[in-house]
C-alpha cells in the first residue's frame, strides 16, 4: 500500500506561482512512477505530467509546458509540481498519483485526497 498526501494549495491571482507538494509512505518512493492530475468542474481528471521511478523521464501536457515543474525530493519522499504563470484554466483539484504510467488516471493504482488550486482572472 502507498499512502499519498498533497499540500500547498490555495487561491493565488493570474501569473502567480504555487509549489505543490506529495509526500509519499508505505512503499519505497524511488521505485514508484508518479504523476499529477488534475479535474475542473464538469471535466475528467486529466493528466498534468508524469515522472518515472528515477526522474528521469517526464512528459507534461501541452497546456503546462513550460509552466510547471515536476521534480522529487527522495530523502523527504515527496514530489513537487511547481507552477508558474497560472491561468484561470489551471483552476482545479490537482493529485497525486502513484504505482502506474500513462495518461489515464486508470493505470495509477495509488491516489492522495486533492488540493485545491484557484486562480483568480
Amino acid at each position: 500500500q502507498v499512502q499519498l498526501v498533497e499540500s500547498g494549495g490555495g487561491l493565488v491571482q493570474a501569473g502567480g506561482s504555487l509549489r505543490l507538494s506529495c509526500a509519499a509512505s508505505g512503499h519505497v518512493f524511488g521505485n514508484l512512477n508518479m504523476g499529477w492530475f488534475r479535474q475542473a468542474p464538469g471535466k475528467e481528471r486529466e493528466l498534468v505530467v508524469l515522472t518515472n521511478w528515477n526522474g528521469e523521464s517526464t512528459y507534461y501536457v501541452e497546456s503546462v509546458r513550460g509552466r510547471f515543474t515536476i521534480s522529487r525530493d527522495y530523502a523527504k519522499s515527496t514530489v513537487y509540481l511547481q507552477m508558474n504563470s497560472l491561468k484561470a484554466e489551471d483552476t482545479a483539484i490537482y493529485y497525486c498519483a502513484a504505482g502506474g504510467w500513462g495518461f489515464s488516471p486508470h493505470q495509477f493504482d495509488y491516489w492522495g485526497q486533492g488540493t485545491q488550486v484557484t486562480v483568480s482572472s
